[in-house]
This record gives C-alpha cells, sequence and structure tokens, in this order.
C-alpha cells in the first residue's frame, strides 16, 4: 500500500513552509531589499543568480532558470518524489503524516460531490440576480458593474423558502448531500428542508483553485442579520480563507495587500482599479489569515473602520500581524466611511493618498491614545507620556526608540531625559561613552580593584572587524541576528570576542534588549579576560547610518574572510617552501606540492573576490 496525503495535508504543509529557512539549510543566503540571493545549487556559478522570495515563497535562478516553491526545491535537492519531499517536509515540520493509509474514496467524493454542490448554487444565484431587477439596482446604487459582478460571481438568493433546495433537487442531489454544504438546514421536528439564504446579494466565496467553498450574504434592507456566512463545512474554513484572494492570486502583482473588513469593500476597491484587497469571513482575523496574506503581499496594509469596533479589530490584527513577523501600515479613514463610502466621495485618487498618509503600529497606538485623552491637562498629559513610555519600550530597535522618544518630546513639551527614563527605567540608556568603566564602577564598587585601565589600543583590521561587529550584536537584536548568518562564532579568532558573542546569544534568548552594564559584569567574571580588549569593546562608539548597516555588516564579514584566507595562503606558502626546500621528495611530497598548488590557484580567485 502507498502512501496517501490528502489535499489538507499538502495545503498544510505548503503552508507552514517557511522557504527561507528550507533554502537556508543547504545555500547560504543573505537579503537584497525584500528578497534573498545566494549561490545556485543546481549549476556552478561564482557570482549569485539564485533568488528567494520570502513573500512569494518562490525561488528562481536567473543564470540556470530553475525555480518553484519549498517542495519543488526539496525534490530536487534530495531526489524525491512529490509526495516523498511533502513527507520529508511534514517531518521537519512536525506535522503528522499517516503511513501506508489506503486512499479514503468516500472522503474524496464528499468532497468533490461538495464542489459540485456549490458551483451549481453559484450559477443558481446569478441567473436569479440577471433576473431581478432589484437586486441589479441594489448593486447599481452602489457602482458595481456587470463587468465585476461576473469576475466575483455575485449572484441572489430568491425571497422563498426551498427554491434552492428546489433546484438542487432537480440536479439529482440528495438532501443529505446538500444539507452537507451548509446551504439548507432541517425544519423544526425533521419536516422537510428550507434555504439558509433568502433574499440576499450572494458572494461566493472561491478558493486559489477557483472552486466555490462557501458563501456569504447580505441583506438589500436593513433587516438582521445584515451579513450571513456559510457555516464550516468538509470544504470550507472561514478562518483558513480570505475573500478576494482568488483574483489577487490571479491579477495583483503582490506588491501591496489591503486587509478590509467585508465583501463589499474588496469588491468597491476593485471596481476601482485596486485588485490587491481581501477581507476575512464574518470572524476576527486569524493566524492562518495572516500567514495567507504574509504570502500573497509584500507591503501589507490594514484598512478597518474607523469606528470603535473597528479600531478594536486593527489593534487585534496588527499583534496578529507582528506576532507572524509582519509590520503592517494602518489607513485610517475619516469617522464614519468605510473604504466603499470614501471612494464613491474623495474617488481613487484620494484613497491613494491614504496608502502614502499610513501609518506604522507605533504610529497608530499613539494616535489611539491622543484620542483618550486632553493632551492641554498636565493630568492627562502625564497618563499619555506613561502609556506611550510603555509602547516605545516594547520596541527591539535602539533607533526606533530615539525616534520615538523625540517625536514624543516635541509634541507634548516633556524633556527627552524624563521620556527616556520613563521608559529605560534606571539603567543608562546608552553607556558608550569612555566614562564606561567609571559608571560600572560605581554599580560594583567590590571589584572596582580589578578593573585594568584603558590603554592604547591599535588593533589589527582584523580585530577591529571582530570588536565592531560584537558591538553591532550588544547594540540591536536584529543586527545580532543578522550577523549570525553571515558569520558564525566558531569563526572569530579573538577569545574575549568570542566569548562574548556566546554570552551575547545567552541573553538574546531571554532578553529582546541587553543590559550592557549586566553584560560587562559577566564577562568581567569570566576567567582568563584580556581587559584591554573588553574595554576596548564596551567603550567603542558606533557611528554609522541606520540606512548603511547592511553594507557596514558586509565589510566588516568581508574583511574577517579576506584575513582568514590571506592567512590560509601565507601557510600554503610556507608549506610550499618547506617542501621545495628538501632535496630528496618522495611520492608523496609531490602529491602535496600540486594539491597546495591548485589550492593557492583557488584562493587567489577567491581573495580577489573580497578585494
Amino acid at each position: 500500500m502507498s502512501i496517501y496525503i490528502n489535499d489538507e495535508t499538502i495545503e498544510k504543509v505548503r503552508d507552514s513552509c517557511d522557504i527561507v529557512n528550507i533554502v537556508s539549510d543547504y545555500v547560504p543566503l543573505r537579503k537584497t531589499g525584500s528578497n534573498y540571493v545566494g549561490l545556485c545549487p543546481f549549476h556552478n556559478e561564482k557570482t549569485p543568480s539564485f533568488t528567494v522570495s520570502e513573500t512569494k515563497r518562490l525561488y528562481h535562478c536567473f543564470g540556470c532558470g530553475e525555480g518553484g516553491d519549498a517542495v519543488t526545491f526539496i525534490m530536487k535537492m534530495e531526489n524525491l518524489s512529490f509526495p516523498e519531499a511533502i513527507k520529508f517536509l511534514a517531518d521537519k515540520l512536525g506535522i503528522p503524516i499517516e503511513e501506508n493509509k489506503k486512499i479514503n474514496n468516500k472522503y474524496i467524493d464528499e468532497k468533490n460531490k461538495c464542489y459540485k454542490i456549490n458551483r451549481e448554487a453559484a450559477l443558481f444565484f446569478l441567473n436569479n440576480l440577471n433576473n431581478n431587477e432589484t437586486a441589479l439596482q441594489y448593486l447599481k446604487r452602489r457602482n458595481i458593474n456587470k463587468k465585476v459582478i461576473k469576475q466575483f460571481g455575485l449572484g441572489y438568493s430568491l425571497n422563498n423558502w426551498d427554491s434552492l433546495y428546489n433546484y438542487l433537487r432537480e440536479k439529482g442531489y440528495t438532501q443529505e448531500e446538500i444539507e452537507k454544504t451548509g446551504l439548507i438546514g432541517k425544519k423544526k421536528g425533521d419536516n422537510g428542508y428550507y434555504d439558509k439564504f433568502r433574499n440576499r446579494i450572494m458572494f461566493p466565496i472561491i478558493d486559489t483553485k477557483s472552486r466555490v467553498v462557501g458563501f456569504g450574504g447580505r441583506v438589500l434592507d436593513n433587516s438582521m442579520p445584515k451579513y450571513l456566512n456559510s457555516q464550516d463545512t468538509i470544504v470550507f474554513s472561514k478562518g483558513n480563507q480570505l475573500y478576494g484572494l482568488n483574483l489577487l492570486n490571479k491579477y495583483s502583482n503582490r506588491k501591496r495587500i489591503v486587509l478590509v473588513e467585508g465583501y463589499m469593500d474588496v469588491i468597491s476597491l476593485y471596481n476601482n482599479g485596486i485588485n490587491y484587497g481581501v477581507a476575512s469571513l464574518g470572524t476576527a482575523l486569524t493566524e492562518s489569515q495572516v500567514k495567507l496574506i504574509k504570502r500573497y503581499g509584500e507591503s501589507i496594509y490594514i484598512c478597518y473602520d474607523s469606528d470603535l469596533a473597528g479600531i478594536n479589530a486593527t489593534t487585534k490584527a496588527i499583534q496578529l500581524f507582528l506576532k507572524e513577523g509582519i509590520d503592517p501600515k494602518i489607513i485610517m479613514l475619516p469617522s464614519g466611511k468605510d473604504p466603499d463610502d470614501f471612494i464613491k466621495e474623495k474617488g481613487i485618487e484620494g484613497f491613494e493618498k491614504l496608502f502614502n498618509e499610513a501609518l506604522t503600529h507605533i504610529d497608530f497606538k499613539v494616535y489611539i491614545n491622543k484620542q483618550k485623552y486632553d493632551l492641554n491637562k498636565a493630568e492627562d498629559k502625564i497618563k499619555f507620556t506613561r502609556g506611550i513610555a510603555q509602547i516605545i519600550k516594547e520596541l527591539k530597535s535602539p533607533i526606533e526608540k530615539d525616534v520615538y522618544i523625540d517625536k514624543i518630546s516635541k509634541e507634548t513639551n516633556i524633556s527627552k531625559e524624563a521620556i527616556e527614563k520613563e521608559v529605560f527605567g534606571k539603567i543608562d540608556k546608552v553607556p558608550y561613552s569612555n566614562t564606561y568603566k567609571d559608571k560600572y564602577a560605581q554599580k560594583n564598587k567590590n571589584i572596582k580593584d580589578n578593573i585594568s585601565p584603558v590603554k592604547p589600543i591599535l588593533p589589527s583590521a582584523y580585530l577591529t572587524a571582530e570588536i565592531d561587529l560584537i558591538k553591532l550584536m550588544i547594540y540591536d537584536k536584529d543586527y545580532f541576528e543578522l550577523i549570525n548568518q553571515k558569520i558564525s562564532l566558531e569563526e572569530i579568532e579573538n577569545y574575549e570576542c568570542r566569548e562574548i558573542g556566546q554570552l551575547i546569544t545567552e541573553e538574546y534568548e531571554k532578553e529582546d534588549i541587553l543590559n550592557e552594564i549586566s553584560l560587562y559584569k559577566k564577562i568581567r567574571e569570566k576567567p582568563n579576560m584580556d581587559i584591554d580588549i573588553l574595554n576596548s569593546i564596551f567603550e567603542r562608539k558606533l557611528n554609522f547610518l541606520p540606512e548603511s548597516i547592511r553594507q557596514i555588516i558586509d565589510d566588516l564579514v568581508n574583511t574577517i574572510v579576506y584575513w582568514k584566507l590571506e592567512n590560509r595562503r601565507k601557510k600554503i606558502i610556507e608549506e610550499i617552501q618547506e617542501i621545495e626546500k628538501k632535496k630528496e621528495k618522495n611520492e608523496g611530497d609531490v602529491e602535496r606540492f600540486k594539491s597546495l598548488c591548485i589550492e593557492i590557484t583557488e584562493l587567489d580567485k577567491e581573495l580577489k573576490t573580497h578585494q
């Protein structure tokens, strides 16, 4: 019996794959812009032409043309069939797959039958719409043209209790099969069935494989509930689908994706040329939906209504995105407006301006807090500033902290020093000055005598590069993670730098921000530390522009790599000279000599790439 892997498991494996992590197990990658690049594993090359897109979840080599997703990559790298690659990745991701399981034909048949019934229902609703002037006039008033009606497959459910039920029965489907789609329900006392959707504009929910998986329905008047959604079925799970994703997948360039609240918002955007809108399906945003959004868009925007419910939903959505490593932008609509209303009033040009004015998640939180307080009152100003300080404290980047501390200081006329104390507590924020040892000694008088005085140090370019990398690691966790992608601690030659690097790694597993004074104390307690080097690290000032940090790290790593190559070259030359000095050379010496000559030729080529 062969392994059977159902569609849900395959989709789960694909959705769970982080293609950058998968590929990184085989190919060293470095980030350039929104993508990652490296040397292609499928053909020999010296200049990287192999690109991995984290958002699109695809790889492509511009040299040899190979490309695909994580599954394709594993198939090629491990020489596996498709099911074997799925199993390989499932094992890696901890997703269970039952082996030696016979294909469940009944389950597959039920799913296929469900898709067919949904499709028939969608056609039925579409035909109803084309023959119902009231429903057509409703869409016309909402400025939805016929082309968009067709693209979204919009329809209308008749205002009676059993029209869909009778239509599907005439098509040959049993009442049990129809009931499993959630389109009909049993009457009380098991006295027949009734249509769940009646007198509503119908929105088929279509997956990225163009299958109708469920429906949403909106009333034409002010009756309640305003919207009605399909129940979860064998082919539909609200928390795992997004409305409009099928068209985004087909037409969008995936540069942007904007999350809105409802069906009409997506359609209104599309109707005005914005083909990258999606909406959750009548429930709060879920982690699965966030992962889908991450997969289909590079820049993520949230555009919910500006009422209290919309603000609360935006706040929750932000937390889900941040948890997934996404920094979303928030589009703020005027009070009482949804995207559809705004576009009708201001046009698409006005809506486009909102993208340029979109807030970061921090700016959004600042904005929300401002609404709570009257900053002209001293008491409210204190509460506001303390609340914002807690938000700033959560930021990982010291640069971001500085920017927002400065911004809040200017807006409230409260000194930066006061806000810094609120954010950082009693610990000095940036202990980088030449009086660093004095600060440390004041907090640790009992070991003051053990600190050696600072001596003039003129380290080599190599040691300077290692010191700067360690300093960057201490400065920011993001820099630490970036450096770790390019060089391992084992490659650090200096003992003190290597020991500090190990301690930094341990500390970042517990905290996102390092206390340098505490770090200095811990490293001083380790044996055989060169105090001069320690002080040169902790007292070193960093003068760089944030936008150039990646290039700085690349240059520092390149310096280390170049030195290692040059050092290896010197050792090879010394060994060659030793062999040449021998008056009598055996066969082993001759072979070793040839091997060393080949190696030094390769080293010379590699050294040129690092000059």
